[in-house]
């Protein structure tokens, strides 16, 4: 009895120790977390901003009218004729009456509209 008494004393040998998983508090301790944090607040701020000026764009397509003077993508500068729905007729020379269908999305701001506002 005295050896079976001995055996149940026995502590077990040690073995390879394992570690807990880990879990979201090593993440938000770890030296990556500021830089995802960083990129994920700059990425809403500029997606923000891009929303906003082509909601500006859109509204501006939308109040093209005649006589406005345009520069287009390109970089033509004329006065609107007629604006359609999804295209303006642009005069683009006076001499020659030179007129030219643009598509509204070809418009890339309204001169006059800017002069108007750097006087302000």
């Amino acid at each position: 009895m005295n050896e079976i008494a001995i055996v149940a004393d026995a502590q077990p040998a040690p073995g390879p120790t394992s570690k807990p998983a880990p879990g979201p508090m090593d993440f938000i301790s770890s030296p990556i977390f500021p830089l995802m944090l960083g990129l994920l607040i700059l990425y809403f701020f500029m997606m923000r901003g891009n929303k906003g000026k082509d909601k500006k764009r859109q509204e501006m397509l939308k109040q093209l009218k005649r006589n406005d003077e345009v520069q287009t993508i390109g970089g033509v500068i004329g006065k609107v004729v007629e604006a359609r729905e999804d295209r303006v007729l642009v005069k683009v020379d006076e001499t020659t009456q030179t007129k030219i269908w643009f598509s509204r999305s070809a418009i890339h701001r309204v001169v006059d509209a800017e002069k108007a506002e750097a006087t302000k």
